[in-house]
This record gives structure tokens, sequence and C-alpha cells, in this order.
């Protein structure tokens, strides 16, 4: 019983202790909508993967998804266009619903043709009263303007008053691109010259303080949205709280109780005779 009350007494100095931490996670995102182009000429095989031909689409539409899994503090949202644009998903920081709604977009959605201003001027419409601490468009596309009621410089300055920033991107491998179509003998493949307005977008990125980039293959547009990333950065801080209680009181009563038991019994059924 002795050793057992120098033992707790020994726990007792040295003070234990329990406890739990929070942690409080302060972030500042960064509101994106990206914008893709439906275009038919997106239908061009002239990017690869996994070493087969795939559209255009098809490739902006992976690279895309594993830019959205990558930013998980950041509301994003999705419009596309062709002859018209519209809104495929709203601004959410739920990944899982704007993936879905990702994963939807096919040829067709919204005619053909290709309204570089009025989907520069829906995802400005989109962004322009939200507080966030920046404020993107990311604008794939692989033409040039050619439907719409908005001239693409006239949405951009729109965009700039707003301080929205455009990075635009040019898809598509430069001279002819092989499109598979049916034909009387089966499917075969066409080749056709799709121009992208590079002078267009350019001055769009600069009108906002944005940047343009051209991608010929895959692995140029994956590295594309890996800069663009690296550029828009959500900044966040993380606080600890730790919280603890004392527990010094209970090696001290269990010290107190085998003291009385010795007493107790050295004075009962041990106790010693002269």
């Amino acid at each position: 019983m002795r050793n057992l009350s120098l033992l707790l007494l020994v726990v007792a100095i040295a003070r234990p202790q329990s406890g739990k931490k929070t942690t409080e996670v302060i972030t500042e995102g960064v509101d994106i909508i990206l914008a893709l182009d439906i275009s038919g000429s997106m239908q061009a095989l002239d990017f690869k993967l996994d070493g087969k031909p795939v559209t255009r689409l098809e490739v902006a539409k992976n690279v895309v998804r594993e830019f959205i899994g990558g930013r998980n503090n950041d509301r994003m949202g999705l419009v596309v266009f062709a002859q018209d644009a519209f809104t495929q998903c709203p601004l959410t920081l739920d990944q899982g619903v704007l993936l879905g709604f990702l994963e939807n977009i096919k040829f067709g959605l919204a005619g053909d043709g290709t309204a570089i201003g009025t989907a520069i001027g829906l995802a400005t419409k989109r962004l322009k009263d939200l507080k966030a601490k920046s404020r993107v468009i990311i604008l794939l596309t692989d033409g040039r303007n050619n439907m719409g009621r908005l001239n693409p410089i006239k949405a951009a300055e729109l965009a700039q008053k707003f301080e929205i920033k455009i990075y635009t991107i040019g898809a598509g491998t430069k001279g002819k691109a092989p499109f598979l179509v049916n034909t009387p003998l089966g499917s075969q493949y066409i080749y056709e010259q799709v121009d992208i307005d590079e002078d267009t977008l350019k001055e769009i990125a600069r009108i906002t303080g944005g940047q343009y980039f051209r991608a010929v293959d895959t692995e140029g547009l994956k590295q594309i949205y890996s800069q663009i990333d690296k550029m828009e950065k959500s900044e966040v801080k993380v606080k600890e709280y730790m919280e603890y209680n004392e527990l010094v009181l209970w090696p001290l009563l269990g010290r107190l109780f085998f003291l009385v038991l010795e007493i107790i019994l050295t004075n009962t059924r041990f106790r010693k005779i002269p």
C-alpha cells in the first residue's frame, strides 16, 4: 500500500493533463468561372489521351477536372458557349456538383458558332458583385468570335472595370486538324483549318491583367492549367487552440486512499503483536 501511494505521489508531481486541440482554418478563396468552348470545332481529334486521339473538348474536360480537384478552398462555376452562352453550373464550393455538371457537357448544348464576347459578359455578370480576394475567368476556345452581340474586347473592358482577371487559352494544333465524319462510305477522317484569333485573346488578357496561353497538345494544356493554378493561389491561415484539463487530483486521491487503507490494515487484520 505504501509503495503504491509513493508511486501515485510521483504521478501527481508529474502533473498529468488531458486536452484537446481545435483547429480553425481561415481562408480567402478565389472565385473562378471556367468558360469552355463547346462549338463544333472542338470535335477536332488533334489531342490525345492515353495515346488515343480524342476531341479537344474531351481533353479540356479531363484537364479541368484535375484543376477543380486541386482547389478545395475556392468557389468555381462553369459557363459553356458556342452560338450562345449559358451557365452550366453556378459558383459553388461543392466539387462533386461541379464535376457532375462538367461530365454532362456535350456538343450541341449551345448551338454552333463561337460567342466569346457573350461568354465573357455572362461570366462577368456572375462575378461582378462578389467580395472574393480575387475574381478570375479562365476562358478556353479554339476559334474566333463569330456569334453574339457583345464584342469580346468590349466585354473584356467591362470585366476590367469590375477588376475581374481573364486568362485566355487557345487550344488546338497549328494548321489543319482531323475530324471524323460520317460519309456514304462510312466514317472517314477529313482535315480542316481551324483558326484561333490569338490577337483578340491576347488583347482580352492584356486588358484585364491576365495572360494568354496556347496549347497544341494535351501535355501543354495540363501545364497551362497548372501554371494558372500556381498564379492564383488561395490564402489559407490555420489557427490551433489547445484546451487542457488538470488530472493531478486523481493520483492524489488514490495516494490518500492507499495511505488510509494501510493504516486500517496495519491496525486490524495485519496488526503486529509485540
